[in-house]
């Protein structure tokens, strides 16, 4: 039996779940039966037969193997899947152990990747979570059935948090992103986006899957308030600090990093309906249903 620890971290997990539930269902009538998924390009694609190339294929459906064995070249063919197919890459650095609103950025990560689980559950997708945290990572192969899927979620949830610093940033195994998510897939990547984090293939990546960024910020990231001395809890240390706010220097580079950061970000999702920014002082599912919606209409223009 687990420790009264582990057993109101489940009580509240459930708690969480139930609430998701109800706002799914009750707050945007648009985003179910299946229209949320307009919100994307496509669906996954699943391996059919081996065909002969013909002029205009795309030539990285080449089978190499066929076409040296037959002497001409050969690609593979794809069907489009029932079901749209998403991956969420919860991205656990330890950045995300920050929060000046009541929440931590975790806790905001967290909600908003149940938030996406119950939304793909309720409309019977294929859903899969790859959790990546300091040391390891955890896989949820991707899930057709509701009971699965929120099973899945609960685990996801009720994930341990580090208590021992400082921490080592999560290393993503982009190997495993590419074995549990079908071509043509939609991979949602959650994080704060705090420091360097890109695949060496992010070319290959954005060709294979529609991707789609959600990061987490909190006020005080977007600007530091001027409150003179503060002690804070630096969660990539582990350390307390006082931080003096009110120094130009100290606020220059808060600056500075912001900068930064809203550049790596842009670097990594161009378009805008692909990256989605949300608050620790912010109502997490409205604004998730109202990033699917603009998209949903974005793509529909388009």
């Amino acid at each position: 039996m687990g420790s009264p620890e582990d057993l109101s971290r489940v009580v509240a997990a459930c708690g969480l779940l139930r609430r998701l539930e109800w706002r799914v269902r009750h707050s945007t009538k648009s985003l179910l039966e299946g229209g949320y998924r307009s919100a994307f390009r496509g669906k996954g694609m699943e391996f059919e037969q081996v065909v002969r190339y013909e002029f205009g294929d795309d030539v990285r459906d080449i089978d190499w193997n066929v076409t040296a064995r037959k002497g001409e070249p050969y690609r593979k063919k794809f069907v489009e899947e029932r079901e749209l197919s998403l991956l969420l890459l919860v991205e656990d650095s330890p950045s995300l152990f920050f929060g000046s609103q009541g929440k931590t950025k975790r806790e905001i990560v967290l909600e908003a990747a149940c938030f996406l689980g119950v939304l793909s559950a309720d409309n019977r997708d294929r859903i899969g979570i790859l959790h990546v945290y300091s040391g390891g990572y955890a896989l949820y192969p991707p899930k057709r059935h509701r009971r699965g899927i929120l099973r899945s979620l609960l685990q996801l949830l009720t994930s341990r948090p580090p208590d021992l610093w400082p921490l080592p940033e999560p290393e993503i195994p982009w190997k495993i992103v590419h074995s549990a998510l079908s071509r043509g897939g939609v991979l949602v990547w959650l994080g704060d986006f705090a420091g360097e984090a890109k695949s060496l293939d992010w070319v290959g990546l954005r060709s294979r899957f529609e991707l789609v960024g959600v990061r987490v910020e909190d006020p005080w990231e977007k600007r530091l308030p001027d409150m003179g001395l503060v002690d804070v809890f630096d969660p990539t240390s582990g350390e307390f600090l006082t931080l003096n706010t009110s120094s130009r220097a100290v606020r220059r580079l808060q600056e500075e990093w912001a900068l930064e950061r809203e550049k790596r970000w842009k670097e990594l999702f161009p378009a805008p309906r692909s990256r989605c920014v949300l608050s620790t002082d912010g109502l997490i599912s409205s604004e998730l249903a109202q990033f699917l919606l603009a998209r949903m209409r974005e793509m529909h223009v388009a």
